[in-house]
């Protein structure tokens, strides 16, 4: 009778340790996910952000240069433009950036969050060591 009783509560130790662990791998698969997606992100940004830059200064170069006709570069030509037609695609592509942009800071907060929420799941399920007793 003793010796079914410890197999049982041996049996569910197990059992419970199998699952910690799994959970434990689960948060940390997570928050590497998260991570990686939070690099992805905010390499993104980085780049819709220097583009936004680019473009800023070719409108202000635009603004400076005196002449209606402006040459445009499209792969290995230049082609021959109106200055209103290239400052107006220009700030289209200006509009595009800035919305990119704040798409990229929307989903950068929400992997922020979800990653702190994990963290703090993480901190529950593995106490840290040295504290107590």
């Amino acid at each position: 009778m003793i010796k079914s009783k410890s197999k049982l509560i041996w049996s569910r130790l197990c059992e419970a340790r199998g699952r910690y662990m799994g959970e434990l791998e689960d948060v940390i698969e997570q928050m590497e996910v998260q991570n990686q997606q939070l690099q992805s992100i905010m390499l993104q940004k980085q780049a819709c952000m220097m583009q936004e830059r680019e473009v800023e200064n070719a409108l202000e170069e635009l603004k400076k240069v005196e002449t209606q006709e402006i040459f445009k570069s499209i792969g290995p030509i230049l082609v021959k433009t109106g200055k209103e037609s290239i400052t107006k695609e220009l700030e289209e592509v200006r509009e595009e950036l800035e919305l990119k942009i704040k798409t990229l800071e929307r989903q950068e907060k929400r992997v922020k969050e979800k990653l702190r929420e994990d963290q703090e799941k993480f901190q529950r399920l593995v106490p840290r060591t040295g504290e107590g007793g």
